[in-house]
């Protein structure tokens, strides 16, 4: 996750060097918890900053007239100091500027510890939070890591329902007794009088992972004809299953798209985790969806980027890079699974070290 910090000094050489050096050891897109740091010597610009580019933490020089109240709600403050015994001022958390830039950073993440779970609570509904899984790129494993993460999430006590509505996807992960499937849930859902959560209930499977599950509609055009005539339905969909009491984690296995609809989705998610494979194709479109996504954040009232993780999968040290110049959290590089099922591949992709990080 990226927190954004704003650092506003009168010294110049004190606020280079302070910069230079968080940059330096935590811009790392591999650290699970990045710096983007913003610096600058006058108080002005310091709060044109803190509204446009949506910062999480102003630290201030004590010599400067801070109104608290003009402060956007989201964004914590603390004061630099000169003392590393004084730990508040007027009434607010004090750092002392004198002291390594790991002690720093340990310090930014103490005080925007409440503020990243409020962020995270924020894209909760109920007990519940959204994961994401979608591919930049055509054929880099996203429903597979999906499909793993649910066994994965599963397999340590949680429960899971794994939602698969990519317009086209397939149905080889799970199997569950019943007949219903999702198309049958969207008949359901068209009618007003129906009873939502009794609709969704009946239609749902189990898998023998613990992984709960819906089939893919018999025709697959359902799930186009959703997204196109009833994004409304398949939000209030989603926020029912959420909001139900019986999952606490809900695995969302989605197709990339900008469209509204697609962003209304991706916009109730904790995490959202992009799938690329570390070829030139697939980084140049990541980049490029960086951009779009960095483009609809200075133009719309949404902010995704920091919940944006990427796993490089199918990834070769020989043949593949990753992608340096964007500002997401790198979270794994997964090499190529040979000669193996699909569903073989995420029975092995499902005992990873990486998923617990994600929730």
């Amino acid at each position: 996750m990226k927190i954004k910090v704003e650092i506003l000094v009168k010294d110049e050489s004190y606020r280079q060097r302070i910069t230079d050096n968080l940059i330096a050891k935590y811009s790392n897109v591999s650290e699970q918890y990045s710096l983007e740091i913003y610096s600058t010597t006058k108080l002005n610009i310091a709060l044109d900053f803190v509204r446009e580019k949506k910062i999480d933490i102003l630290i201030a020089d004590k010599e400067f007239a801070i109104d608290y109240d003009i402060l956007p709600q989201n964004c914590e403050f603390a004061w630099f100091v000169d003392d590393r015994e004084v730990v508040t001022h007027n009434g607010k958390t004090a750092i002392c500027r004198f002291q390594t830039v790991d002690q720093i950073y340990k310090q930014i993440l103490k005080l925007c510890a409440d503020h990243i779970e409020d962020v995270l609570n924020k894209y909760s509904i109920g007990n519940c939070r959204m994961i994401a899984f979608l591919s930049v790129s055509g054929g880099a494993g996203a429903s597979s890591l999906a499909a793993s993460a649910a066994i994965n999430l599963a397999s340590n006590g949680k429960k899971v329902l794994y939602l698969n509505l990519e317009r086209l996807g397939s149905d080889v992960f799970f199997t569950g007794d019943g007949r219903d499937d999702l198309g049958d849930v969207f008949k359901a859902l068209q009618s007003k009088s129906v009873n939502i959560q009794m609709i969704l209930e009946s239609c749902i499977k189990q898998d023998k992972s613990g992984v709960y599950f819906y089939s893919k509609p018999a025709q697959a055009l359902y799930t186009v004809e959703m997204f196109e005539r009833y994004p409304a339905l398949l939000s209030k969909m989603l926020l029912e299953l959420m909001n139900c009491g019986k999952y606490e984690v809900v695995i969302l296995d989605v197709d990339f798209g900008l469209e509204a609809e697609d962003l209304e989705l991706l916009d109730k998610a904790s995490r959202i985790i992009w799938v690329g494979d570390g070829s030139e194709t697939s980084n140049s479109k990541l980049v490029s969806a960086y951009k779009a996504v960095e483009a609809i954040e200075e133009n719309q009232d949404i902010s995704l980027l920091n919940r944006i993780g990427v796993i490089y999968n199918k990834f070769s040290k020989k043949t593949c890079l990753t992608v340096d110049n964007i500002d997401l959290q790198r979270i794994a590089g997964i090499p190529r699974y040979e000669h193996l099922t699909s569903k073989k591949v995420v029975e092995s992709l499902s005992k990873l070290d990486i998923y617990s990080k994600l929730i």
